[in-house]
C-alpha cells in the first residue's frame, strides 16, 4: 500500500478551467497536486463564458474574484429573447439587484482566458507541467501509472481526469463508446467592441431564436469585445475540436435571411470563426474506479444551452477537494463520495441542456407561438434557482 502519511500523490490530467480549479481547491484544502497539461503554453483558446452565481461564490472563496472582476462584465439583463426575422423582443429579465437578492452574487460574462488566468493565479507554478500529453492510464492495487507522449511515466495515488470531452482518462473508468451525432454544430466568433453596434455592447445576454437555429451574443473582456455563439444544422460535420474553423461565408450562409443585426455581427467578427459539432453523450452511470476519477467535460459533457459547463467543472473541483481532504488515508472512499455527491446534479443538467435544443429551434407556427407566449410569462432567474442557488460545498456537508 502507498504511504499516505503526508497526503496522497494527486495527478490532475488537464490544465483547463476544471483541472486548474481542482488544483486551487486542493491547495486551499491543504493538499498538493501536479497538473499535467498537454499544451506547451496557456493560450486564449475559446471565447466567452457566463459565470453564474453558483460558480461565483466558489471562485470568491478561492480569493480569485478580485482579479477576475478587472475583466469581467456584470450582466444587467439576461435571457433577452428576440425573434429571428425582425429582432422583436419576446422576453427579457433584469439581473442587476435581483440576482444578488436571490442568490447572493451577480452573474458575469468573461473571456475564457481571463477566467483561466484568475484560477491559475491560485495554483503554484511548480505544480503545473506543460507539454505533458497523457497517453495511457494503468490502474493497480496501489494506485495508477500515467504514461506520457515523451515516454515518461508517473505514479499517483489519485488520478483526476480533467482532460475534456476527448478524455484519455475516461477510458480507464467508463465505457469508451463513441458519441452519437446530434445533427447540430456551434459557430463561435469574437467582434471587437469598436466594430459592434451599440445594442450588442450592452451588458446583456441576448438570444435570437429561429427555425433550426439560435444566435447568442454578450460583451466580454471588460467590454472590449462581443462574444458570439450560434447553433445551426451540422450537415456532415463531425469535428468536435475547439480549433476547427469555418469561413465567414459559411457562417453567414446559415443566417443569411435573419435580421440584419445578426448578419452584421457575423461579418464583423473573426476572419476564421470557430465551428465544431455538438455530439450526444448520455450521462455516465459511474465515473470513478479505484484511484481514478473524472471531472468536468471528461465526466459530463453538456450542450451549452444553460451555460453551465465551466460552472459544473468548478463545482466538481470544490467538492472533490473537500472529499479528498476529509479522507486522506482512503482516497478511493473519497472518490466514491465525490461521485455520489455530483453525479445526479450533473446528469440533470446534461438532460435539460440537451432538451433545450428542441425548444429553441422550433419552426414558425403554433408551437413556436406557444413557446413565445410562455417565454413572455416566465421568470428564468427564479426558475433556475436549483442551478444558481446551489452551494456545492454546503450540499456536501448537509
Amino acid at each position: 500500500m502507498p504511504d499516505l502519511a503526508h497526503g496522497p500523490r494527486i495527478a490532475i490530467v488537464g490544465g483547463g478551467i476544471g483541472g486548474l480549479a481542482t488544483g486551487a481547491f486542493l491547495r486551499r484544502a491543504g493538499l498538493t497536486a501536479t497538473v499535467f497539461e498537454q499544451a506547451s503554453a496557456f493560450t486564449e483558446v475559446g471565447a466567452g463564458l457566463i459565470v453564474a452565481p453558483n460558480a461565483v461564490r466558489l471562485l470568491r472563496r478561492l480569493g480569485v474574484m478580485e482579479g477576475l472582476l478587472r475583466r469581467a462584465v456584470p450582466l444587467e439583463w439576461a435571457w433577452e429573447f428576440r425573434r429571428w426575422a425582425d429582432g422583436g423582443v419576446l422576453s427579457v429579465e433584469r439581473l442587476s439587484g435581483v440576482c444578488e437578492r436571490l442568490y447572493g452574487e451577480r452573474t458575469y460574462t468573461v473571456h475564457r482566458a481571463d477566467l483561466l488566468d484568475a484560477v491559475r493565479s491560485a495554483v503554484p507554478d511548480d505544480w503545473v507541467r506543460l507539454g505533458a500529453r497523457c497517453t495511457s492510464v494503468d490502474t493497480g492495487p496501489d494506485g495508477a501509472l500515467l504514461g506520457f507522449a515523451d515516454g515518461s511515466r508517473v505514479e499517483a495515488d489519485v488520478v483526476i481526469g480533467a482532460d475534456g470531452v476527448h478524455s484519455v482518462v475516461r477510458g480507464a473508468v467508463a465505457d469508451p463508446a463513441p458519441p452519437e451525432h446530434s445533427g447540430i454544430c456551434a459557430f463561435r466568433t469574437v467582434v471587437p467592441a469598436h466594430a459592434a453596434p451599440d445594442f450588442a455592447r450592452r451588458p446583456a445576454q441576448t438570444l435570437w431564436l429561429g427555425p433550426g437555429r439560435h444566435f447568442v451574443h454578450y460583451p466580454i473582456s471588460g467590454g472590449d469585445a462581443v462574444n458570439v455563439v450560434a447553433v445551426a444544422p451540422a450537415g456532415d460535420l463531425t469535428d468536435e475540436s475547439w480549433s476547427a474553423r469555418a469561413t465567414v461565408e459559411e457562417f453567414y450562409a446559415e443566417f443569411a435571411d435573419w435580421d440584419r443585426r445578426v448578419t452584421d455581427l457575423i461579418t464583423a467578427g473573426d476572419d476564421a470563426p470557430g465551428r465544431w459539432a455538438l455530439l450526444e453523450r448520455a450521462p455516465l452511470r459511474r465515473w470513478s474506479l479505484g484511484a481514478v476519477t473524472l471531472l468536468g467535460d471528461a465526466a459530463h459533457p453538456m450542450f451549452p444551452f444553460f451555460a453551465q459547463g465551466a460552472a459544473q467543472s468548478i463545482e466538481d473541483a470544490a467538492v472533490l477537494a473537500r472529499c479528498l481532504a476529509a479522507s486522506v488515508a482512503d482516497p478511493e472512499e473519497a472518490l466514491r463520495r465525490y461521485e455520489a455527491a455530483r453525479i445526479d446534479r450533473t446528469a440533470r443538467l446534461q438532460r435539460v441542456s440537451h432538451a433545450r435544443r428542441d425548444i429553441n429551434h422550433l419552426p414558425d407556427g403554433p408551437e413556436q407561438q406557444a413557446r413565445d407566449t410562455a417565454l413572455a410569462a416566465s421568470d428564468p432567474l427564479v426558475g433556475s434557482g436549483w442551478i444558481y442557488g446551489y452551494d456545492a460545498e454546503e450540499a456536501l456537508t448537509s
